[in-house]
């Protein structure tokens, strides 16, 4: 079988799915307030709420979907969730109320499995020392979404906050029919494991994943890695328009610039660094290179220096394609999908936390009671845990090491 046709819909299908995402940040602070919330304050403590909600989701059926996957293939898999995406764009951008929209974050959510099913496609197609490499390439796809994405969702902005979700819920759709026409099948049935409900849960897939050799402490790393880096999805919107005053088209630019510079590292840069410094190396410089831009974050004062920390930012989103390279070459052929599963449940309870804690503490620093004024001090937060995270990396024992 040949790999191009498949890669490229996993690559179109990340991108779309990340343009869907970068299409509606610009305008949720608008949209909330629209819908009853009475300050941008409060807006950001409802945008935390909904992202938690949509978090609370995929970790509840994130390791359902994986082991389905492994049941029953990626393809179907891939097609019902882009689907029901296109259905929860459709019920957001109809909204009438903010409960309105918590019922399409439970839809969603419940369905987004289209990049943790990518990323288990990724794997079954790609030789144990490739796929780092590769999972860099589906975190390009993101970062190209995620250029286009806010760029449209600041331009369909001008014309109200609900047009990105109708322009999200089409790109879906069209997505799931090329889907439909152009993806082939990987889980044969030399790989293929029957579906048991002890490990399609979150509790019962970790335990079987964390006995693998190793992977317990990097599923521990993995976690507050995604609390850290969240900071961004979370408080971004208000953040930039609190510390800066940005209507939502220059949200859009801000985060169109951050996702060209992700997308040439994930792309590019990190098919030349794995190889010459191997993955345990590629993650302890990313975290040290996030560690530092979060921090230089907290303390901007001007617009311009956003765009000029971009490159610096960017480079820190190596660490997470090699660290979940290193786990996948851990994982056997017919665990693809229950890892990734896993590691979306994972992913999930940090979304769940960062969201409602990166906000709180925006809120809070950001109100007239606050001791002291202080929109960036999420970032601050966000350093001390990716620290965390190295600490803990830094101190395991490594069973394999990278083979140019």
């Amino acid at each position: 079988m040949s790999k191009k046709l498949p890669v490229l819909f996993l690559l179109v299908t990340v991108m779309i799915d990340s343009m869907g995402i970068g299409l509606i940040m610009p305008v949720m602070p608008n949209l909330l307030i629209e819908l009853g919330a009475t300050d941008l304050s409060r807006a950001a403590v409802w945008g935390g709420m909904l992202a938690t909600i949509f978090a609370i989701m995929q970790f509840l059926f994130g390791p359902t979907i994986g082991n389905l996957s492994d049941r029953y293939g990626r393809r179907p898999v891939l097609l019902i969730s882009l689907a029901a995406m296109s259905v929860d764009y459709v019920i957001m951008g109809y909204a009438h109320a903010i409960w309105v929209l918590v019922i399409g974050r439970i839809i969603g959510g419940i369905t987004a499995a289209t990049q943790s099913t990518a990323n288990a496609y990724m794997a079954d197609i790609s030789h144990p020392d490739e796929k780092s490499q590769n999972f860099g390439l589906i975190g390009a796809a993101f970062g190209v979404g995620f250029i286009l994405g806010p760029l449209a969702g600041g331009l369909l902005g001008t014309l109200g906050p609900r047009a990105p979700f109708f322009a999200a819920a089409g790109l879906a759709a069209a997505n799931t029919l090329f889907g439909y026409l152009i993806l082939t099948e990987t889980v044969t049935d030399a790989i293929r494991r029957p579906f048991d409900w002890r490990r399609a849960n979150p509790v019962g897939s970790l335990k079987h994943i964390g006995k693998l050799p190793g992977v317990r402490r990097l599923l521990v790393v993995y976690f507050f890695y995604n609390i850290a880096f969240f900071v961004y999805p979370s408080i971004w919107a208000y953040y930039t328009q609190e510390r800066f005053g940005w209507d939502s088209a220059m949200t859009g630019v801000s985060l169109a610039v951050f996702g060209f510079s992700m997308a040439v590292v994930q792309g590019g840069l990190i098919r030349l660094v794995i190889p010459r410094i191997g993955e345990h190396w590629t993650v302890i410089l990313g975290f040290s290179i996030n560690a530092v831009a979060f921090l230089v974050y907290a303390v901007a004062y001007e617009g311009w220096q956003i765009f000029a920390l971009a490159p610096l930012t960017s480079l820190g989103v190596i660490a997470g394609p090699a660290l979940q390279g290193i786990m996948s070459r851990t994982a056997s052929n017919d665990q693809q999908g229950e890892l990734q599963g896993v590691l979306t449940s994972i992913s999930s309870i940090g979304i769940i936390i960062s969201p409602m804690l990166m906000t709180a503490t925006f809120s809070y620093f950001t109100q007239g009671t606050a001791p002291f004024y202080f929109p960036g001090a999420p970032f601050v937060l966000s350093t001390v845990l990716v620290l965390m995270s190295l600490v803990i990396f830094s101190g395991r024992k490594r069973l394999y090491t990278y083979k140019a």
